[in-house]
């Protein structure tokens, strides 16, 4: 199986504007409950979505690549033992290549601002 080459983070827009001001993203409350910032696969995302951020708006997908993690990103296991990115470390906002705004439905869709309405 050929790991990804991306991680995902869904983040609340003004937690990511603290971060672009101190260049790094430490995490959600959630994330730092933890001890890691919870990150996801491309095929992971909508699941990810749909049960922790369902109905929220103001969010922010962040693309991360992830060779530029090293030894701070570790898969782990979750969800039925599927293998999950865990960052046990502070994001470098450096580090995110891609940032999209978007929202997610009550019913758990993300739905990007930049993508047409049906």
């Amino acid at each position: 199986m050929t790991r990804p080459t991306e991680a995902f983070k869904l983040v609340d827009a003004s937690e990511w504007a603290a971060a672009l001001a101190q260049g790094v993203y430490t995490g959600s409350a959630v994330d730092r409950a933890d001890g890691y910032i919870h990150m996801s696969t491309a095929s992971q995302l909508a699941e990810t979505a749909r049960r922790h951020y369902a109905g929220r708006g103001q969010l922010l997908l962040l693309t991360v690549p992830i060779e530029g993690l090293g030894k701070a990103l570790v898969w782990e296991p979750s969800r039925g033992g599927d293998l999950f990115p865990h960052l046990y470390a502070p994001l470098a906002v450096s580090a995110v290549t891609a940032v999209r705004a978007c929202a997610v439905s009550p019913e758990g869709t993300m739905r990007f601002e930049d993508e047409p309405r049906p």
